[in-house]
């Protein structure tokens, strides 16, 4: 990896774990006023909401691998690798395609909720929102480099099957 995408790859992370910090301590101090000092906030629940969805749309924009997505591949792991290049093609070609068709509407609605804020913080749904056209993007970026890749010489190295041809055993979850 070269220093800048390190630096990036980094900063990212640094991101989510501030956003994740961020809702665990809305959650902590939601808790402690309403059940210590009995005066419950009620930004501290909206706050959680959207960090929730601020952490989740990003880590999976930014930092999951392809491998770390949840994956049914029954069919796909029982066939020769020519066939899986064929299946992951059509696989792209589909989660890629789909998001490429629906950005545009996507993006639309997305900017269309500046009308409407959250009923305590009063922070616009377009902002609360926003990660989500992150999120797309990544996904769309994703499918092509994919694509370009499995329709490269070097295509094993994308459907798991590895250099040799040799088909490589997931991880075991304690890796």
């Amino acid at each position: 990896m070269t220093r800048a995408l390190l630096y990036g790859r980094k900063g990212a992370e640094f991101v989510a774990v501030a956003l994740f910090i961020a809702m665990f301590g809305a959650f902590l101090l939601q808790v402690f006023m309403r059940y210590v000092v009995n005066r419950p906030l009620g930004w501290t629940s909206e706050a959680c909401v959207i960090f929730y969805i601020w952490v989740i749309f990003w880590t999976a924009a930014l930092l999951l691998r392809e491998r770390d997505h949840v994956a049914f591949t029954m069919i796909y792991d029982g066939v020769q690798p020519p066939t899986r290049r064929i299946l992951a093609i059509l696989g792209v070609l589909a989660i890629g395609g789909s998001f490429i068709a629906g950005f545009p509407a996507m993006l639309s609605y997305i900017t269309f909720m500046k009308i409407d804020v959250t009923p305590v913080t009063r922070i616009r749904f377009d902002y609360v929102y926003s990660v989500w056209i992150l999120f797309v993007l990544a996904v769309i970026a994703r499918s092509l480099v994919s694509l370009v890749r499995l329709l490269g010489p070097n295509w094993r190295r994308e459907t798991g099957d590895g250099p040799s041809g040799a088909r490589q055993e997931p991880m075991a979850s304690g890796d």
